[in-house]
């Protein structure tokens, strides 16, 4: 993979491991179109199949990560039904949110990710960041879920995530206000990690990507991922168990398990030559197996 992928409105720059996703419309503001989501959702399709990308940074270029919807179509800026590029699409497809569209497609990743909120994150930049594993901050950054006054309501899929982060009165206070939330508020709150100064944040989050994949085996990372996400909406931890049983059985008959066990022994680093793109286990994705549909 090139150490640098452009697209439209997005950069990804890979180094030692790392795919840094960078949101490159600054001169809007970072502001989201349909463009720069077809351009995210592919920055997701690069990382998951190149594996030389142990893990994936999410920022923003200039002063915000992202302030939203660009609302520079108006009035019918949320009548996506409307939108020329959509009319060949089937009524249901249409209406889709473009915020949970994208969103969905982050949930969906196979390598972990970190959100670096540079700035502003407004309305879909951040409900984007919900679905990221582990969320960091700038001290100058701020958050809105702003639907609300703008006579709309959440998207981003964030009825599903945000109440899983920071509670349901959290979420509830965030979404009826639409106020602006301060970095401060949302680390103490839960919804972001930790904060930094600006030109401290992007190291940091490089920091701890290293610190999630150095050691680490990809497809445990991978399967961990889904399963943790995917288990938010599991009604008996018996789902829990039978996802985890099934994948240590497997993964105990891989040469990465009994190497992993002899580097302990033996105090040295493990050797993890799996890849996500061909080692997986065979009953992955389990979510999509549904024989009696």
């Amino acid at each position: 993979m090139a150490a640098r992928t452009e697209f439209e409105t997005v950069t990804v720059d890979v180094e030692d491991r790392i795919a840094t996703i960078t949101i490159n419309r600054p001169e809007k503001l970072n502001t989201y179109t349909i463009q720069m989501m077809e351009d995210l959702i592919r920055a997701f399709d690069l990382t998951d199949a190149e594996d030389d990308v142990g893990a994936v940074i999410v920022t923003g270029a200039g002063r915000n990560f992202c302030s939203g919807l660009d609302l520079s179509d108006g009035e019918e800026t949320f009548d996506y039904a409307k939108r020329p590029e959509r009319r060949s699409l089937s009524e249901l497809e249409r209406i889709r949110d473009l915020g949970g569209i994208l969103t969905l497609r982050i949930f969906d990743s196979v390598k972990p990710v970190i959100a670096a909120c540079n700035g502003a994150a407004i309305g879909i930049g951040v409900t984007m960041q919900l679905a990221m594993d582990i969320r960091l901050g700038s001290t100058q950054a701020r958050y809105g879920f702003v639907f609300a006054r703008r006579g709309i309501v959440v998207e981003g899929c964030a009825s599903y995530f945000l109440p899983r982060i920071v509670g349901v009165s959290t979420a509830l206070e965030w979404c009826y206000s639409g106020r602006l939330i301060p970095a401060e508020e949302a680390l103490a709150r839960g919804m972001v990690r930790s904060l930094y100064e600006p030109d401290e944040l992007l190291p940091a989050a490089r920091a701890l990507a290293h610190t999630l994949i150095d050691d680490t085996a990809p497809v445990s990372l991978a399967i961990t991922r889904q399963a943790i996400w995917r288990m938010l909406g599991a009604d008996h931890p018996m789902e829990a168990h039978k996802i985890e049983s099934r994948a240590i059985s497997e993964r105990s008959r891989t040469t990465e398990v009994r190497d992993g066990i002899r580097a302990f022994l033996e105090k040295r680093p493990a050797k993890f030559p799996d890849k996500v793109s061909s080692d997986m286990p065979g009953f992955y994705p389990w979510w999509e197996d549904r024989p009696f549909e």
